[in-house]
């Protein structure tokens, strides 16, 4: 970790993470919540003298059942969640990380009071939570004044955070044991380490977990005591059976499996639900043979639990998968991913992330429901090709083939094991900006600062070589690949200091045969990603140079610095060259090699340093969530030919306009990286209704070829010629409208201008 006299205190504040999704509003009122907030905060400051578990189950308590929102009238299941400014929670897209404090937030809630002695309140709450948010902590450590930024802070070349993210429960453990399965195995490991404290908190996990079920059941009683429409009453009296039997033990039908998996989620923080099909296909199959539940209750279940998801609003996340090698009984799971195919096509929502891992030997009905959900606009499922993934996991993350047939993508596209991994991605590396700082002799040209560290750059005139500059780039890259690898050990250290994520350790293997929570030592494999940006700017730059200086001597490397540093402003034709440079996209072997060069130099790179720390498993993930866009708005221009402030290309896909050889060509230059080495890569490719619906069979075989080829990933956008600009200049007319951003789907016209501009950009195929 950096040294104390390199050390800035940091601002507390500031967005946290990517929102695009609007939040639904709190249903406690304004005085309730500070009244919980400011409780939190008491009983927090009474037991820091506790033991972390006990302090945690404390703090629990005061936010369970409390939060808990009453049902909705179409809701078939109990669990609705408001978050506030400061709580618990596992990750930054619902509440924060650990014991937190929103500081932004906290500021905006403090406007909405008018008694200046509840602002004062606010204010002393504020100040309390600076010494003990959990985030604060880690960025007071980690944070310095030019090198490592907090995310999303996009002036540095490097960006970490503390959070919990892609927490996947075992819930086939969770259905097989219910609580009291659970509550016997902690009692049986307590005989054999008596005083465990995380143990100990685990049983009192459990009984919270009571609470709020009995909370429930009274929330449901005194809505059925009133009058009701027949169809609703039946709902909740649903809904209170389901209550009834989950409370203490296990599940038996389908709709009592979701009531149970909903709540622990909930409970956990955890905001992405892993192989659905896996774990409820079963309960469906069954309940549909025995005639518990017709084919149309199954639909309306799931429609309703879709719609919690949505609810939830996490913007980036949200996963169910569907799918796949490793699943217990795949006829049932087929059954069940045929339904979940027809209501995400019928629901069209943003959230949940809906996912399908397929082999070889997937039903071809699937295969076709998938491609025409696709073709309706559902922008979903995303593609997985589990013949290139699994065993790609199995190097990656070190695993067997059994655990790597259990991988789930998360987020904006990074791998766990689902019920045996952490993967969180803590940190965040601006590929381009280290090269722009590069030909700034260590200055960043975006705002004159000096951020090479101790890394000694020689000046330009003396890089005679490509390989020479190359050389050089890699080495400021290894300084910054070692402080990423830091950043990501330390936020375990730092939250596993201050919590033990009861509710998740619970449902994780191996956290309670170990008697350790999941940062303490539980968590069978402990692995994490390092989220890269800019790749493909990055190789199209190098090759230009390349081209231009060390080829062709067209110009000195000099010039096309000052060319950067002036953001083309004079150099135009020097621009125009660069442009028409061969770029990556096209299929063109020297291009595309050099862009493998660099991805595997980072890759194995990284994945080194984070076995050196002591993790399992640390792999990039090509990822865009958007902050392609907004760390391009803060990077300098470069020698692709990109201006200062515009967007970087997305993930591993071509820089818009550069792909000029059609799909095939695309297609061909992704599969050229190797997916031993990395822990999630998204591909974007964007079709015309025309081409992907009417010629079917073309697009079909396209796709086929692809994924033969060795293609991991895709996600497909569906869009008619124009829709996106006229969406832009008059987004009332588009409500509706969803695209693949990279990650994660969205409504178009929620996006920031400069975010469309990035997606309208991306090559059109079908025009």
């Amino acid at each position: 970790m950096p040294t104390a006299t390199s050390l800035h205190k940091p601002s507390a504040a500031g967005a946290q993470n990517v929102e695009v999704s609007r939040k639904l509003p709190a249903e406690k009122t304004v005085a309730e919540q500070l009244a919980l907030m400011a409780e939190y905060t008491r009983v927090h400051r009474e037991s820091l003298d506790l033991p972390k578990e006990q302090r945690e189950l404390n703090c629990l308590r005061v936010l369970y059942p409390a939060l808990f929102r009453n049902l909705e009238p179409g809701d078939w299941f109990a669990g609705r969640l408001d978050f506030l400014p400061i709580g618990f929670g596992s990750v930054t897209s619902v509440g924060g990380v650990g014991h937190y404090c929103v500081f932004d937030k906290l500021d905006d809630f403090r406007e909405s009071l008018d008694a200046a002695g509840d602002r004062a309140l606010v204010d002393e709450l504020y100040d309390y939570w600076t010494a003990h948010d959990t985030k604060a902590l880690y960025c007071a450590d980690v944070l310095t004044e030019t090198t490592i930024g907090r995310f999303i802070d996009p002036d540095y070349p490097l960006m970490a955070t503390a959070r919990l993210s892609g927490v996947m429960l075992d819930y086939a453990t969770m259905l097989d044991l219910g609580p009291d399965g659970m509550r016997q195995r902690i009692t049986t490991r307590l005989g054999t380490d008596p005083g465990n404290d995380f143990l100990t908190a685990s049983l009192g996990a459990l009984d919270l977990y009571a609470a709020v079920v009995d909370a429930y059941l009274d929330k449901v009683a005194t809505a059925l005591a009133g009058p009701l429409p027949d169809d609703r009453r039946h709902r909740l009296e649903t809904v209170a059976d389901s209550l009834r039997h989950v409370r203490d033990g296990r599940a038996e039908t389908l709709h009592q499996a979701i009531q149970q998996a909903w709540l622990f989620a909930l409970l956990a923080g955890c905001i992405n639900y892993g192989r659905l099909d896996d774990y409820l296909g079963p309960y469906l199959v069954r309940d549909l043979a025995a005639g518990r539940i017709t084919g149309q209750e199954a639909h309306d279940y799931l429609v309703s639990l879709w719609t919690l998801i949505e609810n939830r609003r996490t913007t980036v996340n949200g996963r169910i998968i569907v799918g796949g090698e490793g699943r217990r009984d795949p006829e049932a799971a087929d059954a069940f991913a045929r339904l979940a195919i027809e209501v995400t096509r019928e629901c069209h929502f943003v959230e949940p992330q809906f996912t399908l891992r397929f082999t070889k030997h997937t039903p071809a009905d699937i295969m076709d429901a998938a491609l025409d959900s696709i073709g309706a606009g559902a922008t979903y499922p995303t593609l997985y090709n589990d013949d290139v993934n699994i065993p790609a996991m199995m190097y990656g993350m070190r695993v067997d083939r059994r655990a790597a047939e259990q991988y789930v993508p998360f987020g904006c596209g990074e791998f766990v094991i689902q019920g045996q991994s952490v993967g969180t991605p803590n940190v965040l590396i601006n590929l381009l900006k280290l090269l722009t700082i590069e030909l700034g002799e260590g200055v960043d040209p975006m705002d004159g600062r000096f951020k090479a560290g101790p890394v000694t750059l020689r000046p330009l005139a003396r890089l005679r070589t490509f390989e020479e500059f190359y050389d050089q780039y890699k080495v400021l890259l290894d300084y910054y690949l070692d402080l990423g690898a830091d950043a990501q050990a330390y936020s375990y250290q730092v939250m596993n200091r201050e919590v033990s994520f009861l509710f998740a350790s619970l449902w994780m293997d191996d956290c309670i045969a170990r008697g350790r929570s999941m940062l303490d030592g539980g968590i069978r494999y402990l692995g994490g990603t390092n989220e890269t940006y800019g790749n493909i700017n990055t190789s199209d730059a190098l090759f230009a140079i390349k081209t231009l200086v060390y080829d062709q001597h067209r110009y000195t490397l000099q010039q096309v610095a000052e060319a950067v540093r002036a953001d083309f402003a004079g150099y135009e034709d020097l621009r125009r060259e660069l442009l028409a440079c061969p770029k990556y996209g096209n299929d063109l072997d020297e291009v595309d090699e050099l862009a493998n060069d660099l991805y595997e130099y980072v890759a194995r790179g990284n994945r080194q340093r984070g076995l050196a720390r002591g993790m399992d498993y640390y792999l990039i993930v090509i990822s865009n969530n958007q902050t392609n866009t907004e760390w391009g708005r803060r990077t300098a221009a470069s020698p692709d030919g990109r201006v200062a402030g515009q967007f970087m290309s997305p993930a591993n896909n071509p820089q818009g306009g550069a792909a000029r050889s059609g799909p095939t060509a695309v297609l061909n230059s992704l599969t050229r990286f190797d997916a031993r080495y990395h822990g999630g890569s998204v591909q974007n490719i964007k079709f015309t209704p025309t081409m992907f619906n009417r010629q079917r069979p073309k697009v079909k075989s396209l796709i086929e070829t692809y994924f033969d080829s060795g293609g991991c990933q895709l996600m497909v956008t569906v869009v008619d010629p124009g829709v996106l600009e006229d969406a832009k200049l008059h987004p009332e007319r588009y409500p509706d409208l969803i695209v693949r951003v990279s990650g994660f789907s969205a409504v178009f016209v929620d996006l920031d201008p400069d975010v469309q501009d990035e997606i309208i950009s991306r090559e059109l195929h079908g025009r």
